[in-house]
């Protein structure tokens, strides 16, 4: 029954992972991201983020959602450092959705680049941070007590 509650836990993250980006593309995120990333590299000469072309984007976020997807198995039964991944992945995305959610009241992601309200993403974010967190509850129940 744990293992079912993981498995379904993790599929649920990997749907809301595929709403958030498909939020994303229908808002326009990348007139957003990739100033933010011009902009960012101007200050920290090290920043290490790419701009994307749309294309590129979208086809290397759906990759990764298969992807995430493809791994359910392992994620359930699979070894400890599956699981580690998988409790990083969803602690990002958990962060992920909240830097919506603050661009989306701040109006901005650094000073140059502001934009209309809400942040390109920010709808499907609380279903992302809820996902997120599900997961991390449901694989922090699976560990033995002590």
């Amino acid at each position: 029954m744990r293992l079912y509650r993981i498995r379904t836990a993790w599929l649920a993250l990997v749907v809301a992972l595929a709403l958030h980006v498909a939020d994303e593309a229908l808002t326009g995120f990348l007139d957003v991201y990739n100033p933010t990333v011009r902009a960012l590299r101007e200050r920290l000469v090290w920043f290490p983020m790419p701009e994307f072309r749309f294309e590129v984007w979208a086809m290397g976020l759906a990759a990764f959602v298969v992807g995430l997807a493809l791994l359910t198995p392992l994620v359930e039964r699979g070894p400890r450092v599956v699981r580690a991944a998988a409790v990083v992945v969803a602690g990002l995305m958990v962060l992920n959705g909240v830097a919506h959610i603050a661009g989306t009241v701040a109006g901005r992601t650094v000073p140059t680049v502001r934009f209309e309200r809400p942040m390109p993403g920010f709808w499907s974010s609380p279903l992302l941070i809820a996902a997120g967190v599900h997961f991390l509850v449901s694989v922090r129940r699976r560990l033995p007590t002590p």
